[in-house]
């Protein structure tokens, strides 16, 4: 018998799902070692979708920029631009008139109704429920049609503009509204029934991915997730903006914090939504729709959060005294929730990594805030936007000389 002088290793066997991948909708590199079919590590590799927005809000001036962060994230369009907004506000020293920012709350929360109804469309196809999943992207033109009739757009609504909103609710509209929430509340407490019912759908949520109430708190998760799990975090009542001291929304809980109860808790926040939009519209103040906001901001640093679908979403806003910002930050929720799919990860089927990944609704294209440059080597260096954009140059400079 020979003894080996080397240290035996156990060897690894990864799974990489991504950057392209079908059960991803946006790249996301995820490698998961695996022991049989059972999950034994998990990273993530972000960055695929980087698109410099932060960076080109600096060549922008106030107004302008409401409309490019408007396309942080398609879902979440009015959020982006209701957090910009508030924090360019606060460093101007006005305030939005009560009637803009019952509005705001209004859009807001068709907002959340749009993105849960696209969120359980796709968290169903990964389950294998293609049925439910047509079904519930065929009744989510509902609360996108009710967005067009207001707004004049489907997606990227444009309600905001610095120092109110951009439209008016009149009794035809709010008709319209009222008419298509009747229809989306009959059918979410089917969508209820059915995802508590479902024996296929049951099977691949129930008691998978389970986070405790003091897991929510170490990693730190927030939004409906946070919630499914029985950690009462909600930006709209921990501190209210718009009008969400005017018009509060309750708070949906669930201690069970599993998969389906993520997906219950959505469901539920559907209805508080629905109820929270009947209130505004009953009782809508009166009163002037825009208060004036100087074309240069005075200097000062602002922070502002708000509650998007995903959750918590946080803006750092710092003015120069200009007509374009110095420095803007942004903070998605993805990123905050997406350390739960890892830690959650280990233990599981290779085969519930979709849902799990699912269950926190990500995005990725809103997620991704920056990239490392790996160049000449094997260490990875930060580089400043001066020696990025000098790269530049002196690539295209060796690509017309022919000089490599």
């Amino acid at each position: 018998m020979h003894t080996n002088e080397h240290t035996a290793q156990i060897e690894k066997f990864i799974i990489p799902i991504g950057p392209q991948h079908p059960a991803l909708k946006e790249p996301g590199h995820f490698e998961f070692t695996v022991d049989g079919e059972i999950v034994t590590h998990a990273s993530v590799r972000l960055g695929y979708a980087h698109r410099g927005i932060e960076k080109g809000v600096e060549s922008r001036n106030w107004t302008q920029n409401l409309y490019l962060l408007e396309r942080v994230c398609g879902i979440c369009s009015h959020v982006h631009a209701t957090a910009y907004c508030l924090g360019v506000e606060k460093l101007a020293g006005v305030e939005a008139p009560p009637r803009a920012q019952a509005i705001r709350e209004l859009v807001a929360e068709l907002e959340r109704i749009h993105s849960h109804y696209l969120w359980l469309g796709v968290t169903a196809h990964e389950a294998g429920f293609d049925t439910l999943f047509m079904y519930t992207w065929r009744d989510r033109e509902t609360v996108m049609d009710i967005l067009e009739a207001i707004s004049g757009n489907r997606v990227h609504y444009s309600a905001n503009i610095l120092g109110g909103v951009k439209f008016d609710l009149g009794e035809k509209e709010a008709q319209t509204i009222r008419q298509g929430l009747s229809f989306l509340e009959e059918r979410t407490h089917h969508y209820l029934e059915v995802v508590s019912q479902d024996a296929l759908f049951l099977q691949r949520t129930r008691g998978i991915g389970v986070m405790t109430l003091a897991q929510a708190e170490t990693i730190g998760v927030i939004g409906p997730t946070a919630r499914a799990s029985g950690l009462a975090r909600d930006v709209r009542l921990d501190d209210p903006y718009a009008a969400y001291d005017r018009f509060p929304v309750p708070i949906i809980l669930d201690d069970r914090g599993d998969l389906s109860a993520r997906v219950v808790v959505r469901l539920k926040e559907l209805l508080a939504s629905i109820e929270t939009i009947r209130h505004i519209l009953d009782d809508l103040p009166p009163g002037e729709l825009t208060v004036r906001v100087p074309r240069k901001i005075k200097p000062g640093e602002a922070i502002s959060r708000v509650e998007a679908p995903r959750g918590e979403l946080f803006y750092f806003i710092k003015s120069n005294g200009s007509e374009m910002p110095e420095r803007i930050h942004i903070r998605t929720p993805t990123l905050c929730n997406m350390a739960s799919v890892l830690t959650l990860a280990v233990g599981h089927h290779l085969a519930d990594m979709p849902m799990l990944l699912a269950g926190i609704d990500p995005c990725f294209s809103c997620n991704d805030r920056g990239i490392v440059v790996q160049y000449g080597g094997d260490d990875h260096d930060h580089w400043t936007w001066e020696r990025l954009r000098q790269f530049g140059i002196d690539h295209y400079k060796q690509l017309e000389s022919g000089v490599f």
